[in-house]
């Protein structure tokens, strides 16, 4: 077993915070992949690639220089985490290409709501009536961002919405990985396998990558594996009921850089859905914290 980090809130704070601040990015610079920004628009599944690839670089580098005590790993857990979260990623990257960025990373936040979900049958965890309201409330945030009218509806949105399903599915993996291995050593099998399988994927769709193409997939792939290390430290630093709603933060700066980049204002649907969502993110981390509390007693 590895030695837990010393309980540091502050420190939690920031490094969770950054993490927002560098995942945000790395959906703008896939919105840029997708689209004809930077050349011809390419397929969410090389931009997947890219992500892995350079994340691995990054985390492998980290890893031959510190070279950290690693444990034995649970492969099975590791492989089911690991193809939820590259699905989770390339379904993200893909819907970033035709709606704002705020709704994806809006919608995306439903996860925790699928992994209370998921966790019944498959954790065997019981959920109360306010898990219950929260996931109603998240949901029903997510149908409004949806815009579920003939007119108006926006059938990327079901990309995110899948993608939140999946990464729920991924952290019904994570949570049974917690506490067995080293946060490096998982982040460096999760991108290794990551890499492998989307190096398969991308022998279907793969295009030449312009220069500017190879930078931007460079700089998700060393932005990602920056934003998990601080997520991961984070993490390990702080109690979750206090790390949860910082990482909210991810949506302001998704529709800051999509403002400032691509000139998309977010209008009131999508206010009032992302609103109504961290709602119901927000009623579900107040409820775990008051759990945490009474069983603290």
């Amino acid at each position: 077993m590895f030695v837990a980090k010393a309980h540091n809130p502050p420190l939690a704070a920031v490094l969770i915070f950054a993490a927002s601040a560098l995942l945000a990015a790395t959906t703008l610079l896939a919105k840029a992949l997708g689209t004809d920004a930077l050349g011809p628009a390419m397929h969410p599944m090389q931009i997947s690639h890219g992500r892995f690839l350079f994340a691995f670089v990054v985390i492998a580098s980290a890893v031959g220089v510190l070279r950290p005590k690693l444990v034995r790993p649970h492969w099975g857990l590791h492989v089911g985490r690991t193809s939820f979260g590259w699905l989770g990623i390339t379904l993200i990257f893909a819907s970033v290409a035709f709606i704002p960025i705020a709704d994806a990373t809006a919608i995306s936040f439903l996860n925790p709501v699928f992994a209370m979900v998921l966790a019944i049958p498959l954790l065997k965890e019981r959920i109360g009536p306010w898990r219950w309201l929260a996931a109603a409330v998240a949901l029903a945030g997510a149908l409004i961002l949806l815009r579920p009218t003939p007119a108006s509806f926006q059938p990327a949105a079901l990309l995110a919405l899948t993608a939140a399903m999946v990464i729920g599915m991924e952290l019904i993996f994570i949570k049974k990985l917690s506490g067995r291995e080293p946060p490096i050593q998982i982040l460096l099998i999760n991108n290794s396998m990551g890499l492998v399988i989307a190096s398969i994927a991308v022998s279907f769709v793969f295009q030449m990558p312009t220069p500017a193409q190879w930078a931007a997939l460079a700089a998700i792939g060393v932005l990602m594996a920056c934003a998990q290390a601080c997520f991961v430290n984070g993490m390990a630093r702080a109690d979750a009921s206090f790390v949860a709603p910082i990482s909210y933060a991810t949506l302001i700066f998704a529709a800051l850089y999509d403002f400032a980049v691509f000139d998309v204002i977010p209008d009131g649907v999508s206010l009032i859905g992302s609103a109504i969502i961290l709602t119901g993110g927000l009623i579900l981390v107040w409820r775990e914290a008051r759990q945490r509390q009474a069983l603290s007693r």
